[in-house]
């Protein structure tokens, strides 16, 4: 089975898994005033060689440059506990969609922010694959959800970007979206953030970057550092998977801004922040296996499986690596890696309860 998956690695991934793990075993700018002018774009990256597949092209959001306030423009209800707000960006000069899950309970709640991995779809692959919203329908919290990160960082970029656009995702998360959605929710204050993936390194990288803002923070598969080979690799392809130019994100690789995202360099400051990380092995669980079984194509789920396991084994390396040194520092975090597990929403899905019970004490409330 695990030669099988080799062999169907793309070229990317396993490029990509390879460095993490050698270099493990071996081991934005801040947003614009409203109504100033939009950073101009940039060339596109360079299209790969054929040994590596180009990215889906990716069509820039559109951006108004008359949206210089942000606020709620349209509540859309859903399912019972489930609406999507329709929220303007002055930052990022677009609507961004947020789904809100409606916790249990009367009275104010506290509010976890729940962040997506790469592909950033409209609708969070947190509701569409993760079973999100069946896991939090009886818990005591509102879950907020914003879509539309693709291949961002959840950051806030030096520069437009041919491909991903116009992103200030660390504006929009810190600044803009907390007063429009907890005054909504009419939320007592006490906030948390979440991610898996990409989602993850962000959700680590905004508790760092603002300390007080969250009373805990989680993060699920992910990469903590960026100054280092292995972080600038991971986050090099994670843009690049989705046709960005990564020197649009925070300059040249290895400029100041790339060390002050870095989680691992920046660890001090998630002191008196509940931390919990988790990660696995890259190995196939039962379920796994019988998604593959089941899939319509299963040669294309076992080349799936294969990037799968490949990421979250470079996962588990960097995890280790921040896991580490947040111990050296004497900083206490809950660390969690399963015995099996891979790249997938079915074990991110399986995930979700153990992180709401690692978060929920720190927001004074008890997991259902």
């Amino acid at each position: 089975m695990s030669r099988n998956l080799r062999r169907r690695l793309p070229l990317g991934v396993a490029a990509a898994a390879a460095l993490a793990l050698a270099v493990a075993s071996g081991t934005g700018v801040v947003a614009s005033p409203s109504g100033a002018p939009l950073p101009p774009p940039v060339p596109a990256p360079p299209a790969p060689g054929p040994a590596d597949p180009a990215p889906t092209p990716a069509t820039p959001p559109p951006i108004d440059p008359a949206m210089t306030r942000s606020g709620l423009v349209e509540r859309i209800p859903r399912a019972e506990g489930r609406e999507t707000l329709r929220i303007a960006s002055a930052g990022m000069r677009r609507i961004i969609s947020v789904d809100v899950l409606h916790g249990s309970g009367s009275g104010p709640r506290p509010v976890l922010y729940l962040l997506d991995g790469v592909d950033g779809d409209a609708t969070s692959a947190w509701l569409t694959k993760g079973r999100a919203a069946e896991f939090f329908a009886d818990q005591p919290v509102d879950v907020v959800v914003p879509g539309g990160g693709t291949g961002s960082m959840y950051s806030d970029w030096e520069r437009t970007d041919a491909a991903l656009g116009l992103n200030r995702w660390e504006t929009f998360l810190t600044e803009e979206l907390p007063p429009i959605v907890e005054s909504l929710l009419r939320s007592d204050g006490r906030r948390a953030v979440a991610g898996v993936s990409m989602g993850a390194q962000a959700a680590i990288m905004l508790a760092q970057r603002h300390p007080g803002l969250y009373r805990a923070v989680a993060g699920m598969s992910g990469c903590y550092s960026t100054a280092d080979p292995l972080g600038r690799a991971v986050t090099t392809i994670t843009v690049a998977s989705r046709g960005g130019d990564v020197q649009n994100l925070w300059g040249p690789p290895g400029s100041p801004q790339w060390a002050e995202h870095d989680s691992v360099l920046g660890a001090e400051s998630l002191r008196g922040t509940a931390v919990y990380l988790s990660a696995s092995p890259g190995l196939p669980t039962p379920a796994d296996l019988v998604a593959i079984a089941q899939a319509p194509s299963v040669p294309a789920a076992l080349a799936e499986a294969g990037g799968g396991a490949a990421l979250e084994a470079g996962s588990r390396a960097c995890t280790e690596l921040f896991a580490g040194r947040l111990a050296q520092l004497g900083i206490p975090a809950t660390v969690e890696y399963a015995p099996d597990g891979m790249h997938t929403w079915p074990d991110f899905a399986a995930q979700l309860p153990r992180t709401w019970a690692a978060l929920a004490p720190a927001l004074e409330v008890g997991p259902s």
